[in-house]
This record gives structure tokens, C-alpha cells and sequence, in this order.
């Protein structure tokens, strides 16, 4: 059967799973903030109605609310040190579970063209807010405008729909009925009816980080969503905001369509409430983004579930060779200060040999390796401007703290200081541009642990072997989300090559161009591979969403 939203969004849906299996360029939503894709009056109508959520009650009406003053919580200090104000219900965790289960029932009734045409809605809808949610995204996080935008917004769905998309195609592969016709030679064939329901594991719960509250939330919420499981978003204390945005639209979409709104629903709670929350026995699935302390409770505790958790890493880049040495240097300078390195895809550690390296601007010692690119980095902050709006504003206090402690030498030489930037437009705003530090390879005290942040280690080592075995054995011990190699030998590449074959993450070679290792395109990369300590899962494949749900099926002769 079909259903009049999947046919409204036909289009949509089978761009992403052509996209899914080709794995070539394709996006469902645009990423510039055009007028003419988003509407004359999209920026300022989206910017009213995020200024419209300041300094007050962020209204849900779900089940459960507590009494009183106990009901209502906010504090989100706006890494741009403007006072957002919002106050969002804190409800007990039992009743929204129990309220999910419920909703569950009809959710089931809908089938997957049902369930994968209303979340197809529902990311339309979304996408026609994207300047609320990139202005929402903005103030929570500290991502400067276009990344907020971009990665707040239409990425942040694409990476949506890419969960969709695969929830639709192992669902597709279980046909709802059959006849089973058993020959029995010179008697009566044994025949039988069958009929196959596909059912939700149980309720889903998606826990938010700080840095990227929809692009690390989209893809586990919209697999549990669309395989049948109510959901409970349990967003990072100090990025609530984009998530209630996201909450409140998902159930008016669910309403519209006769489906009981406590599908899904937010919860607001301190760790030990969703201490509580996770390890409910009704807690099927849980997706997690953050660091490894948590994330490990978790994967501990929670065993009536399944985890998918990314975790942190140590990424890593090797330096051989190259023949664009000034064309590297720019790239690596733009990685290293996107949005103050506060990405979980960010490199940590860049491995130089000793020796140095070979350009086309003849050979480079390790010191001017090191130099060049502290020139680099500085050259590509030097206009304000750009400076303000690729760095962001850091959005902790323990990463200014960390930055603080790599500023004083305790983690190696300092190359190039990090410095405090002023905002004109935000006074308050916490901007910090990258820190360089040179170490030796013995130093894994130093480089060898994450250090969230716009921190980063030139590590000197032996020889390119050397760095490669390195690499190889960071990621299988620590994890890592991306790795990178410059080299102009076919021979390294193919070393570094087998090494990350072996230790399980993407690769990204001699990117030069306006491609980044930290960047993660829908549809075409696997974010994450799920084979190493970084991350138990990969933004999206067959395994992300196929777990979510079970077949049920009911048998009677004919």
C-alpha cells in the first residue's frame, strides 16, 4: 500500500535512494540561504520566530509535566553571551514512556509507506524552518552563521532523510503477505497464508550533544522514528532549543496525519533522570553523541538496548610529500579552524617525519613544516571577518579551559598561540583562534588523548612508516573518525591506505581543494565506520536502521 504523503514526496525519496546506492553528489535541501529557494521573507520570518522563543515558556503539552515551578527549566548560556531566556518542561520520564508505547500502536497501523511519507513531512516542514533552526543552532552552540545554517539546517536533514531512505529500503524487502505453496508430490500441496508486521523495537532514545544538536540528532532519530519506535529526545542541557524547534514541528506534523503526538516528545533532564531514562527496561534503542565517559556508562548499563554511540577520537593526519605545499597548507589552515575545531571530525594529531618533507618548492624541514603552517593558520585569520564567522564562539567552558592549559606548554611547544578575538556584533562571545603545538612522537601523553577543541599536535616521528604505524595504532586503540595522508608516492598511499582498511576509518588523500577531512557529505560518506573505539555504528547504513525494528508474522492454512 501506499500512502498520500509518500506519493506527495515520491521525488524526494527516490532521489535519496538512488543517492544512497550510487553514492554520487546529490542533496534534497538546498544549503545557501537563498531567497529564491527558501522564500523573499524566509531570513527575516525566521529570525523573528527564533527571537520570539527568547525569555519565554516553550510549550509542549506532553504528559507528565511536573507541578508548579518544578515544571519549567531553561539556563542555556549562549556561547555569544547573549540571554536567550527559554524555559522548557521537565516532565517525568515514565510518563513519556508510557505515552510513547501508546502512541506506538497506531504508528505501527500506519505501515512503513505511512510512517515513511509523514517523516518525509515532516523533514519538509523542518526544512522550511531552517532560518529559526539555524539562528536556534547559532546561539546554542557558537557555530557561526553559515555553518549554522548549513549544518543546523538542510545537511542536518539531508542526514535525515539518508536515515530514512534506509529505514524505507529494508523495510521495502519484507512484503506484507504472502502464499506459501508446498508441492507433496501425488497428495495435496501444503498450502498456507502468511502475513509479516514489521513492529518497532520499543521506544527510542536520542541524546544530543553540545556542538550539533540536529546534525548528530537527525540520523538516529528519524531511523527509530521511521522503523516503528516512538522517540524521546533528550537534547544537551545548554543546545535545547533546536531540539524543542524540532519536537514541537514533529508533533504537529503527527497530529495532522491522526497520529497520537506523544510519539515523540523532549525531555529535559539532569544526568540522573536520564540515568533513569536510558536504562528503563522499555528503552529499546539509544543513540548517543559525546564524550567517552558517558558514552561508555552507557554502553555498560543500558543492556536491554542497543547503543549507537559515537565517542572520541584522535584524527589524525599523515605528512610524506606533496606537490601543492601552499595549496595543503591552505586546506589544513581551514580545517583546523572550522567552528574552533569543535567538530568530532576535526584533525588532532598531523604527523611530520623528522627529516621533513619534499614539495615543489623544494624540500621542507620539519621546523618549517611547522612554521609554514602556524603562517598559514594566521594568514587565513588575519580579516576579521572571515576570522569571526569560520571560528564561531567556543561553546564551553572546559574547552577554553583546555586551551588555557595548551597555551601555557604543558602539552608541547607552542608554534602558535591561541588569542582571544572580539565580536563587535557580540561583545560577549567567547572567540579563540587555534593553538599549534610541536611534540615529539614519544610525547603520547600529550597528543594521544582527544583535546576537544581548536587544539592541535605537530607530532614529529621518525619517517613516514613510522607515521603510518603510528596513525594505524592510534585509531585502533583510541579511535578516529577521519585520517588523511599527503604523499605524491602511490607506494605510501597504498601503505596508509591498507592501514586504514585495518583499523577501520575513511581516508581522505592529498585533499588540496575546497574539500575538508572534516566535512561529511549525506548520502555519499559513510560517517564514521563503526569498526573502531570513535564509534559503534556509521551515519547511515543497512546496520544503523535495520536493528529498529522486528518482523512479526501469523500463519493459517488455506
Amino acid at each position: 500500500m501506499s500512502h498520500p504523503l509518500l506519493e506527495k514526496h515520491r521525488a524526494t525519496l527516490d532521489g535519496a535512494m538512488n543517492a544512497i546506492q550510487t553514492r554520487g553528489y546529490w542533496s534534497a535541501y538546498n544549503e545557501m540561504p537563498s531567497p529564491k529557494t527558501y522564500g523573499e521573507s524566509a531570513a527575516d520570518d525566521g529570525k523573528q520566530a527564533f527571537e520570539a522563543h527568547l525569555g519565554k515558556a516553550f510549550a509542549l503539552e506532553q504528559p507528565g509535566q511536573l507541578a508548579g515551578d518544578a515544571g519549567w527549566v531553561g539556563g542555556e548560556q549562549s556561547p555569544y553571551g547573549i540571554d536567550l531566556g527559554v524555559r522548557y518542561p521537565v516532565c517525568d520520564h515514565e510518563a513519556l514512556i508510557a505515552a510513547g508505547q501508546a502512541a506506538m500502536v497506531g504508528w505501527q497501523k500506519a505501515g512503513a509507506a505511512g510512517r515513511t511519507g509523514i517523516c518525509l513531512e515532516i523533514l519538509d516542514r523542518l526544512n522550511k524552518q531552517s532560518f529559526e533552526i539555524a539562528h536556534a543552532v547559532m546561539m546554542t552552540t557558537g557555530q557561526g552563521w553559515m555553518m549554522a545554517f548549513q549544518a543546523g539546517a538542510p545537511h542536518a536533514q539531508d542526514r535525515g532523510l539518508e536515515a530514512v531512505a534506509y529505514a524505507w529500503r529494508e523495510q521495502s524487502f519484507v512484503p506484507a503477505e504472502t502464499v506459501w505453496d508446498k508441492p507433496q508430490g501425488k497428495n495435496p500441496s501444503l498450502v498456507m497464508k502468511k502475513h509479516f508486521e514489521i513492529v518497532g523495537h520499543g521506544v527510542g532514545v536520542v541524546v544530543g550533544c553540545g556542538t550539533f544538536p540536529t546534525w548528530n540528532t537527525y540520523p538516529g532519530l528519524f531511523a527509530a522514528l521511521s522503523t516503528g519506535n516512538a522517540v524521546i529526545v533528550k537534547p544537551h542541557s545548554n543546545a535545547i532549543l533546536p531540539a524543542a524547534i524540532t519536537v514541537r514541528t514533529i508533533r504537529a506534523v503527527l497530529a495532522e496525519n491522526g497520529i497520537d503526538p506523544n510519539l515523540v516528545t523532549l525531555c529535559v533532564a539532569d544526568r540522573s533522570a536520564t540515568q533513569k531514562l536510558v536504562t528503563h527496561p522499555a528503552v529499546k534503542s539509544i543513540d548517543f553523541t559525546g564524550g567517552n565517559v558517558f558514552g561508555q556508562w552507557l554502553i555498560d548499563h543500558c543492556r536491554q538496548a542497543r547503543v549507537y554511540a559515537e565517542l572520541a577520537g584522535v584524527n589524525n593526519i599523515v605528512i610524506d610529500s606533496t606537490e601543492a605545499y601552499k595549496p595543503m597548507l591552505r586546506n589544513l589552515a581551514f580545517t583546523l579552524s572550522l567552528y574552533s575545531g569543535q567538530m568530532c571530525t576535526t584533525s588532532q594529531a598531523i604527523f611530520v617525519p623528522a627529516g621533513g618533507i619534499d614539495t615543489e618548492d623544494g624540500h621542507k624541514s620539519y621546523d618549517e613544516v611547522c612554521a609554514d603552517l602556524a603562517k598559514a593558520v594566521s594568514g587565513f585569520l588575519s580579516k576579521p571577518e572571515v576570522a569571526l564567522a569560520v571560528l564561531g564562539a567556543v561553546q564551553s567552558a572546559d574547552t577554553l579551559k583546555r586551551i588555557e592549559m595548551a597555551n601555557s606548554g604543558t602539552l608541547g611547544r607552542v608554534i602558535l598561540a591561541s588569542t582571544a578575538l572580539d565580536n563587535p556584533e557580540f561583545p560577549k562571545a567567547a572567540v579563540r583562534t587555534p593553538i599549534l603545538l610541536a611534540c615529539d612522537a614519544a610525547d603520547e601523553h600529550a597528543y594521544m588523548e582527544e583535546r576537544f577543541g581548536p587544539i592541535s599536535f605537530i607530532v614529529k616521528v621518525a619517517d613516514t612508516a613510522a607515521a603510518i604505524a603510528l596513525s594505524e595504532r592510534i585509531i585502533a586503540t583510541h579511535g578516529a573518525l577521519t585520517a588523511g595522508i599527503y604523499s605524491t608516492k602511490p607506494e605510501v598511499i597504498d601503505a596508509m591506505t591498507s592501514a586504514t582498511l585495518r583499523s577501520k576509518v575513511a581516508l581522505s588523500i592529498n585533499l588540496t581543494g575546497g574539500v575538508f577531512v572534516n566535512q561529511s557529505a549525506a548520502y555519499s560518506d559513510y560517517h564514521g565506520t563503526g569498526g573502531n573505539p570513535a564509534a559503534n555504528a556509521s551515519y547511515a547504513d543497512a546496520a544503523f536502521v535495520a536493528n529498529r525494528f522486528v518482523v512479526v508474522q501469523r500463519r493459517y492454512h488455506v
